[in-house]
């Protein structure tokens, strides 16, 4: 038997750091949206054979909802190898989009190229398909709609992010934002329910940066969607928001039309490290995507000021290993 594969950079684990016992249901009637009403925030859930009431009650009251590792350590570790395998073989073949989207390719903390959002992840690795769509995630389909099936082809399939700290990165950090404002721009009213279903990979405390959500804001009118913050720019703290505290194997939804952000980890180099996986769930016309798509408008321009960010941190990059050899000669 072969061993596991072992991911560049394994997740931190500790044998002392384990995550709170999720909730358990009470016994008996009672009224679920009561019982999700006084449960706190940080409330951790077990992902079982169908959503439960409070579940429901839970993420329809506050706009998320977190799933105690859904995916087991080996698991965790399976799916970043195959990522660095991912990595390797698009950078072999010079691959800058899949399927029309844009992969985002910057420097990591040791100036190396380093993948930092792709699409259509699943597309590359029969693991990766196996998995998101294994049994177990059955529930979290039918939470979506009853005839929701998940986009590997479709939208931007599954998508991978990484996200680092340091002065070559490509994404530190990404600011506040919903996903419902182009339906709010074009339709001025608020679209449905918006369900985003990531895995988290890395060992995240509140201190830690990470993902940021001001729950409740889901059901927030047109207004305050276009006006209480500006989309990818106000990065200022909300004296209501959430960090979203994640263990690796942990599986969060929300709903996209609250406000969201990722905060920059305090911490610099590969101590940063952030990855996390998003699964779409789909429920109107099928749609695939292929080999010969376009690459959609407002994609074409968060992909040019990515690759003007990449190339400038690839300058940054040249001028300290300058400045370092200056450094060494004159020693």
């Amino acid at each position: 038997m072969r061993p596991p594969p072992t991911p560049r950079h394994p997740p931190r684990r500790s044998a002392d750091d384990r995550p709170p016992e999720p909730f358990v249901e009470p016994a008996g009637p009672f009224d679920a949206p009561t019982v999700a009403a006084v449960l706190p925030l940080s409330t951790r859930f077990t992902l079982g054979p169908a959503v439960t009431d409070v579940q429901r009650a839970f993420l329809d009251r506050h706009g998320f909802i977190l799933y105690t590792e859904v995916a087991s350590e080996a698991e965790v570790d399976t799916i970043l190898a195959e990522i660095d395998g991912i990595e390797e073989d698009l950078l072999n073949r010079g691959e800058t989009k899949v399927f029309g989207v844009p992969v985002w390719f910057g420097l990591d903390p040791d100036g190396n190229d380093y993948l930092f959002r792709m699409g259509f992840s699943s597309v590359h690795s029969q693991y990766l398909s196996r998995f998101v769509n294994d049994a177990r995630f059955e529930p979290i389909r039918t939470l979506i709609g009853v005839n929701a099936r998940i986009g590997e082809r479709e939208k931007d399939g599954v998508v991978f992010n990484r996200y680092v700290r340091a002065s070559t990165s490509l994404r530190p950090n990404l600011a506040w934002h919903t996903d419902a404002l182009r339906d709010v721009f074009y339709n001025w009213k608020m679209p449905g329910p918006m369900l985003n279903v990531g895995l988290h990979f890395d060992r995240i405390k509140p201190t830690d940066g990470g993902l940021h959500l001001v729950p409740g804001t889901h059901t927030q009118s047109a207004w305050s969607t276009l006006f209480s913050k500006i989309h990818f720019v106000s990065d200022g703290p909300d004296p209501k928001e959430l960090a979203v505290e994640t263990w690796p194997g942990d599986l969060t939804v929300h709903d996209g039309r609250m406000w969201h952000r990722v905060v920059a980890s305090p911490e610099t180099g590969w101590a940063s490290l952030r990855r996390s996986m998003y699964v779409p769930y789909v429920c109107d016309a099928y749609q695939p995507k292929s080999e010969t798509s376009a690459t959609p408008m407002y994609m074409r321009v968060f992909d040019a000021i990515v690759r003007s960010r990449a190339r400038s941190t690839a300058r940054a990059a040249q001028r300290e290993k300058d400045r370092q050899r200056r450094l060494l000669k004159g020693g």
